[in-house]
Protein backbone atom coordinates (compact mmCIF):
# COMPACT_ATOMS: atom_id res chain seq x y z
CA UNK A 1 0.00 0.00 0.00
CA UNK A 2 1.47 3.32 -0.76
CA UNK A 3 1.30 6.29 2.39
CA UNK A 4 -1.16 8.95 1.31
CA UNK A 5 -1.39 12.43 3.32
CA UNK A 6 -4.39 12.22 5.07
CA UNK A 7 -7.21 14.94 3.22
CA UNK A 8 -10.04 16.20 5.20
CA UNK A 9 -13.02 15.08 3.45
CA UNK A 10 -15.60 17.51 3.71
CA UNK A 11 -18.91 17.06 2.31
CA UNK A 12 -19.10 18.37 -1.21
CA UNK A 13 -21.65 17.64 -3.99
CA UNK A 14 -20.36 18.17 -7.46
CA UNK A 15 -21.60 19.33 -10.86
CA UNK A 16 -24.53 16.81 -11.57
CA UNK A 17 -26.10 15.44 -14.59
CA UNK A 18 -23.35 15.02 -17.10
CA UNK A 19 -22.28 18.59 -16.88
CA UNK A 20 -18.37 17.30 -16.62
CA UNK A 21 -18.58 15.02 -19.15
CA UNK A 22 -17.97 17.36 -22.25
CA UNK A 23 -15.03 19.12 -20.72
CA UNK A 24 -13.57 15.83 -18.94
CA UNK A 25 -15.33 13.20 -20.18
CA UNK A 26 -13.81 9.96 -21.44
CA UNK A 27 -10.82 11.39 -22.27
CA UNK A 28 -9.39 12.75 -19.10
CA UNK A 29 -7.89 16.35 -18.55
CA UNK A 30 -4.80 17.84 -20.06
CA UNK A 31 -2.28 19.92 -17.62
CA UNK A 32 -2.99 23.36 -17.41
CA UNK A 33 -1.73 25.28 -20.51
CA UNK A 34 -1.75 21.95 -22.89
CA UNK A 35 -3.64 21.65 -26.12
CA UNK A 36 -6.75 19.53 -26.40
CA UNK A 37 -4.74 17.64 -28.73
CA UNK A 38 -2.69 16.26 -26.02
CA UNK A 39 -5.54 15.02 -23.44
CA UNK A 40 -4.96 11.16 -24.25
CA UNK A 41 -1.49 10.93 -24.19
CA UNK A 42 -1.12 12.75 -20.98
CA UNK A 43 -3.41 10.05 -19.73
CA UNK A 44 -1.98 7.44 -20.67
CA UNK A 45 1.59 9.20 -19.63
CA UNK A 46 0.36 9.48 -15.96
CA UNK A 47 -0.74 6.62 -15.16
CA UNK A 48 -0.55 3.21 -17.18
CA UNK A 49 -2.16 -0.51 -16.87
CA UNK A 50 0.08 -0.99 -13.24
CA UNK A 51 -0.25 2.49 -12.06
CA UNK A 52 -3.80 2.07 -12.70
CA UNK A 53 -4.82 -1.29 -11.61
CA UNK A 54 -2.24 -0.62 -8.41
CA UNK A 55 -4.76 2.12 -7.40
CA UNK A 56 -7.65 0.10 -7.75
CA UNK A 57 -6.55 -2.46 -5.21
CA UNK A 58 -6.13 0.77 -3.04
CA UNK A 59 -9.34 2.03 -3.44
CA UNK A 60 -10.59 -1.32 -2.30
CA UNK A 61 -8.91 -1.62 0.44
CA UNK A 62 -10.00 2.09 1.39
CA UNK A 63 -13.86 1.01 0.45
CA UNK A 64 -13.63 -2.01 2.84
CA UNK A 65 -11.53 -0.06 5.74
CA UNK A 66 -14.73 2.97 5.08
CA UNK A 67 -11.18 5.24 5.18
CA UNK A 68 -10.70 7.22 1.82
CA UNK A 69 -7.24 8.11 2.84
CA UNK A 70 -6.08 4.76 2.25
CA UNK A 71 -6.06 5.63 -1.64
CA UNK A 72 -5.02 8.82 -3.97
CA UNK A 73 -8.36 10.39 -3.88
CA UNK A 74 -8.25 13.96 -5.57
CA UNK A 75 -9.84 16.82 -3.19
CA UNK A 76 -12.96 16.77 -5.28
CA UNK A 77 -14.58 13.40 -6.18
CA UNK A 78 -17.56 12.93 -8.11
CA UNK A 79 -19.73 10.34 -6.90
CA UNK A 80 -22.52 8.11 -7.64
CA UNK A 81 -23.90 5.26 -6.00
CA UNK A 82 -27.23 3.34 -7.99
CA UNK A 83 -26.90 6.81 -10.36
CA UNK A 84 -27.42 9.12 -7.58
CA UNK A 85 -25.20 11.49 -7.06
CA UNK A 86 -23.96 11.96 -3.14
CA UNK A 87 -21.63 13.27 -1.29
CA UNK A 88 -17.77 11.31 -1.12
CA UNK A 89 -17.73 9.21 0.78
CA UNK A 90 -21.54 7.45 1.70
CA UNK A 91 -23.89 5.12 0.76
CA UNK A 92 -22.01 1.48 0.98
CA UNK A 93 -18.99 3.34 1.98
CA UNK A 94 -20.80 3.49 5.18
CA UNK A 95 -22.07 -0.22 5.29
CA UNK A 96 -19.64 -2.55 3.68
CA UNK A 97 -18.25 -5.12 6.25
CA UNK A 98 -16.31 -7.49 4.05
CA UNK A 99 -14.96 -8.24 0.27
CA UNK A 100 -15.96 -11.88 -0.47
CA UNK A 101 -14.01 -11.44 -3.93
CA UNK A 102 -12.74 -12.68 -6.07
CA UNK A 103 -12.35 -9.31 -7.91
CA UNK A 104 -11.89 -8.34 -11.47
CA UNK A 105 -10.15 -5.50 -12.95
CA UNK A 106 -10.28 -3.87 -15.87
CA UNK A 107 -8.07 -1.06 -17.14
CA UNK A 108 -7.90 1.80 -19.94
CA UNK A 109 -4.52 3.97 -20.06
CA UNK A 110 -6.08 6.13 -22.83
CA UNK A 111 -8.93 6.67 -20.78
CA UNK A 112 -7.39 6.61 -17.34
CA UNK A 113 -10.26 4.50 -16.75
CA UNK A 114 -10.92 1.52 -14.33
CA UNK A 115 -13.47 -1.12 -13.92
CA UNK A 116 -13.84 -3.43 -10.71
CA UNK A 117 -16.19 -6.45 -10.64
CA UNK A 118 -16.53 -8.49 -6.36
CA UNK A 119 -18.66 -9.84 -4.33
CA UNK A 120 -19.24 -8.03 -1.00
CA UNK A 121 -21.12 -8.14 2.27
CA UNK A 122 -23.07 -5.49 4.25
CA UNK A 123 -23.38 -7.30 7.57
CA UNK A 124 -25.76 -9.98 6.69
CA UNK A 125 -26.30 -8.55 3.20
CA UNK A 126 -24.44 -10.11 0.20
CA UNK A 127 -24.28 -8.27 -3.02
CA UNK A 128 -22.22 -7.66 -5.89
CA UNK A 129 -20.13 -4.53 -6.65
CA UNK A 130 -19.39 -3.08 -10.05
CA UNK A 131 -17.30 -0.10 -10.20
CA UNK A 132 -15.88 2.44 -12.30
CA UNK A 133 -12.82 5.15 -11.41
CA UNK A 134 -11.55 7.90 -13.47
CA UNK A 135 -7.89 8.86 -12.65
CA UNK A 136 -5.93 11.75 -13.61
CA UNK A 137 -2.54 12.95 -12.62
CA UNK A 138 -2.56 9.82 -10.34
CA UNK A 139 -5.51 10.71 -8.61
CA UNK A 140 -9.22 9.30 -8.38
CA UNK A 141 -11.44 11.98 -9.65
CA UNK A 142 -14.61 10.61 -10.46
CA UNK A 143 -16.27 6.89 -8.73
CA UNK A 144 -19.66 4.96 -10.06
CA UNK A 145 -20.79 2.12 -8.11
CA UNK A 146 -23.24 0.10 -9.11
CA UNK A 147 -24.33 -2.17 -6.17
CA UNK A 148 -27.05 -4.96 -6.52
CA UNK A 149 -28.39 -7.17 -3.51
CA UNK A 150 -31.89 -9.05 -3.73
CA UNK A 151 -33.46 -6.28 -2.70
CA UNK A 152 -32.98 -3.70 -5.31
CA UNK A 153 -33.74 -6.61 -7.43
CA UNK A 154 -36.73 -7.55 -6.17
CA UNK A 155 -39.52 -6.07 -8.65
CA UNK A 156 -40.09 -8.29 -10.55
CA UNK A 157 -37.65 -10.44 -8.78
CA UNK A 158 -34.55 -11.55 -10.36
CA UNK A 159 -32.11 -14.40 -9.98
CA UNK A 160 -29.18 -13.22 -7.73
CA UNK A 161 -25.87 -15.33 -7.37
CA UNK A 162 -24.55 -16.60 -4.01
CA UNK A 163 -21.41 -14.25 -3.55
CA UNK A 164 -19.42 -17.43 -1.56
CA UNK A 165 -20.02 -19.04 -4.55
CA UNK A 166 -18.64 -15.88 -6.39
CA UNK A 167 -16.06 -16.76 -9.20
CA UNK A 168 -14.86 -15.33 -12.87
CA UNK A 169 -14.39 -16.99 -15.90
CA UNK A 170 -10.42 -17.46 -16.42
CA UNK A 171 -10.86 -16.19 -20.01
CA UNK A 172 -11.54 -12.48 -19.02
CA UNK A 173 -8.31 -11.91 -17.03
CA UNK A 174 -6.08 -13.32 -20.23
CA UNK A 175 -3.89 -10.96 -22.08
CA UNK A 176 -4.87 -11.66 -25.81
CA UNK A 177 -1.63 -11.80 -27.56
CA UNK A 178 -1.17 -8.70 -29.98
CA UNK A 179 -1.75 -10.04 -33.37
CA UNK A 180 -4.86 -11.67 -32.38
CA UNK A 181 -6.64 -8.45 -30.58
CA UNK A 182 -9.87 -6.38 -32.42
CA UNK A 183 -9.24 -2.58 -32.80
CA UNK A 184 -10.94 0.02 -29.55
CA UNK A 185 -13.85 0.18 -32.13
CA UNK A 186 -14.48 -2.80 -33.23
CA UNK A 187 -14.73 -3.41 -29.04
CA UNK A 188 -16.88 -0.95 -29.03
CA UNK A 189 -18.84 -2.14 -31.54
CA UNK A 190 -19.19 -5.87 -30.11
CA UNK A 191 -21.05 -4.37 -27.19
CA UNK A 192 -22.95 -1.93 -28.89
CA UNK A 193 -23.91 -5.01 -31.20
CA UNK A 194 -25.10 -6.86 -27.92
CA UNK A 195 -27.58 -4.20 -26.89
CA UNK A 196 -28.76 -4.15 -30.10
CA UNK A 197 -29.32 -7.34 -30.03
CA UNK A 198 -30.98 -7.38 -26.81
CA UNK A 199 -33.53 -4.39 -27.38
CA UNK A 200 -36.72 -5.67 -29.17
CA UNK A 201 -35.03 -9.00 -29.36
CA UNK A 202 -36.59 -10.97 -32.33
CA UNK A 203 -34.11 -14.10 -32.75
CA UNK A 204 -32.05 -11.56 -34.51
CA UNK A 205 -27.96 -11.34 -33.78
CA UNK A 206 -26.99 -8.07 -34.90
CA UNK A 207 -23.53 -6.55 -35.13
CA UNK A 208 -21.78 -8.92 -32.96
CA UNK A 209 -21.50 -13.12 -32.87
CA UNK A 210 -21.05 -15.64 -29.59
CA UNK A 211 -18.25 -18.14 -29.50
CA UNK A 212 -20.66 -21.28 -28.64
CA UNK A 213 -19.08 -21.60 -25.17
CA UNK A 214 -20.11 -17.79 -24.68
CA UNK A 215 -20.85 -17.29 -20.56
CA UNK A 216 -22.65 -14.87 -19.27
CA UNK A 217 -22.59 -14.02 -15.43
CA UNK A 218 -25.53 -11.65 -14.19
CA UNK A 219 -25.65 -10.36 -10.44
CA UNK A 220 -23.10 -13.06 -9.67
CA UNK A 221 -25.46 -15.73 -11.41
CA UNK A 222 -23.88 -17.65 -14.59
CA UNK A 223 -25.79 -18.38 -17.85
CA UNK A 224 -24.68 -20.16 -20.40
CA UNK A 225 -26.25 -20.63 -23.72
CA UNK A 226 -26.36 -16.67 -24.73
CA UNK A 227 -26.69 -17.29 -28.14
CA UNK A 228 -29.83 -19.59 -28.15
CA UNK A 229 -31.21 -17.50 -25.91
CA UNK A 230 -31.31 -14.06 -28.27
CA UNK A 231 -31.89 -16.61 -31.01
CA UNK A 232 -35.37 -17.54 -28.97
CA UNK A 233 -36.70 -14.00 -29.00
CA UNK A 234 -37.11 -14.71 -25.56
CA UNK A 235 -36.55 -10.91 -24.29
CA UNK A 236 -38.64 -9.61 -26.80
CA UNK A 237 -39.86 -7.07 -23.43
CA UNK A 238 -36.94 -5.05 -23.59
CA UNK A 239 -37.68 -1.88 -25.50
CA UNK A 240 -34.76 -0.20 -25.67
CA UNK A 241 -31.39 0.05 -24.33
CA UNK A 242 -29.46 3.57 -23.25
CA UNK A 243 -25.77 2.85 -23.27
CA UNK A 244 -22.24 4.20 -23.36
CA UNK A 245 -19.13 2.36 -23.75
CA UNK A 246 -17.01 3.80 -20.65
CA UNK A 247 -13.57 1.93 -21.03
CA UNK A 248 -11.86 -0.37 -23.07
CA UNK A 249 -9.28 -2.89 -21.99
CA UNK A 250 -7.15 -3.28 -25.03
CA UNK A 251 -4.91 -6.08 -23.55
CA UNK A 252 -7.66 -8.42 -22.17
CA UNK A 253 -10.14 -7.26 -25.18
CA UNK A 254 -12.75 -5.93 -23.38
CA UNK A 255 -15.23 -3.18 -23.11
CA UNK A 256 -17.04 -1.76 -20.58
CA UNK A 257 -20.49 0.33 -20.79
CA UNK A 258 -23.18 1.48 -18.36
CA UNK A 259 -26.64 2.22 -19.58
CA UNK A 260 -30.78 1.30 -19.01
CA UNK A 261 -32.56 -1.85 -20.25
CA UNK A 262 -35.82 0.15 -20.18
CA UNK A 263 -38.94 -2.21 -20.00
CA UNK A 264 -42.45 -0.03 -21.05
CA UNK A 265 -44.60 -2.96 -19.53
CA UNK A 266 -46.86 -3.22 -22.75
CA UNK A 267 -45.71 -6.28 -23.86
CA UNK A 268 -48.17 -9.03 -21.62
CA UNK A 269 -48.08 -12.77 -24.33
CA UNK A 270 -45.93 -13.12 -27.40
CA UNK A 271 -44.71 -16.29 -28.70
CA UNK A 272 -41.02 -17.06 -29.45
CA UNK A 273 -39.32 -17.94 -32.32
CA UNK A 274 -40.31 -21.89 -32.21
CA UNK A 275 -43.73 -21.03 -31.48
CA UNK A 276 -43.58 -21.76 -27.77
CA UNK A 277 -46.04 -19.16 -25.62
CA UNK A 278 -44.40 -16.57 -23.66
CA UNK A 279 -45.90 -13.83 -20.85
CA UNK A 280 -43.78 -10.95 -20.17
CA UNK A 281 -42.73 -10.59 -16.44
CA UNK A 282 -42.83 -6.80 -16.79
CA UNK A 283 -46.31 -6.16 -16.15
CA UNK A 284 -45.70 -1.77 -15.88
CA UNK A 285 -42.70 0.62 -16.89
CA UNK A 286 -39.23 -0.59 -15.59
CA UNK A 287 -35.61 -0.23 -16.12
CA UNK A 288 -32.36 -1.74 -15.09
CA UNK A 289 -29.48 0.24 -14.81
CA UNK A 290 -25.97 -1.39 -15.31
CA UNK A 291 -22.22 -1.82 -15.69
CA UNK A 292 -21.56 -4.65 -18.09
CA UNK A 293 -18.41 -5.85 -19.63
CA UNK A 294 -17.97 -7.67 -22.71
CA UNK A 295 -14.15 -10.23 -23.63
CA UNK A 296 -13.85 -10.49 -26.88
CA UNK A 297 -12.13 -13.58 -28.39
CA UNK A 298 -11.74 -14.68 -32.25
CA UNK A 299 -14.06 -12.51 -32.76
CA UNK A 300 -16.54 -12.87 -31.04
CA UNK A 301 -18.12 -12.63 -27.47
CA UNK A 302 -16.92 -14.93 -24.97
CA UNK A 303 -17.76 -13.86 -21.86
CA UNK A 304 -20.24 -11.22 -20.13
CA UNK A 305 -20.41 -9.65 -16.72
CA UNK A 306 -23.46 -7.69 -15.60
CA UNK A 307 -23.99 -5.91 -12.33
CA UNK A 308 -27.56 -4.40 -12.35
CA UNK A 309 -30.03 -3.01 -10.29
CA UNK A 310 -33.90 -2.10 -10.40
CA UNK A 311 -34.21 1.70 -11.06
CA UNK A 312 -37.60 3.37 -11.87
CA UNK A 313 -38.79 3.79 -15.44
CA UNK A 314 -36.27 5.93 -17.70
CA UNK A 315 -34.13 6.91 -15.04
CA UNK A 316 -31.34 9.05 -16.70
CA UNK A 317 -27.70 9.14 -15.24
CA UNK A 318 -25.74 11.70 -13.50
CA UNK A 319 -22.94 10.75 -15.94
CA UNK A 320 -24.96 11.62 -19.26
CA UNK A 321 -24.31 9.80 -22.08
CA UNK A 322 -27.02 7.37 -22.76
CA UNK A 323 -27.95 7.65 -26.53
CA UNK A 324 -30.89 5.67 -28.69
CA UNK A 325 -31.95 6.25 -31.74
CA UNK A 326 -35.60 6.41 -31.26
CA UNK A 327 -36.18 6.58 -34.86
CA UNK A 328 -35.55 3.32 -35.13
CA UNK A 329 -36.98 1.96 -32.20
CA UNK A 330 -41.34 0.49 -31.96
CA UNK A 331 -42.59 2.89 -28.95
CA UNK A 332 -45.40 -0.11 -28.43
Amino acid sequence: MRNHERKSWAIRVLAPAGMMLAAAGLAGCAAEGEGEGSVAASAAEACDKVCLEGIADEFRAAYLAHDPSLAPFAGAVRFTENNVAMPFPDGTWSTVTEEVGPALTLSDSELGAVAIFTAIRQREIPGFLAVRLKVEGGEITEVEQIISTARNLSGPPTPIGEVDEYVHEPIIDQVVPVDQRATREELAAHANGYFDTLQQNNGEIRGTCFLDDATRRENGLLFTDIKGGFESGRYLFNNRVRREVVLIDEERQVSLARGFIDHKGVLDEYTLTDGTPAKSIFQEPQSWAFLEMFKVNDGCISAVVANFYQAPYYTSSPWGGQVVDWSELDQN
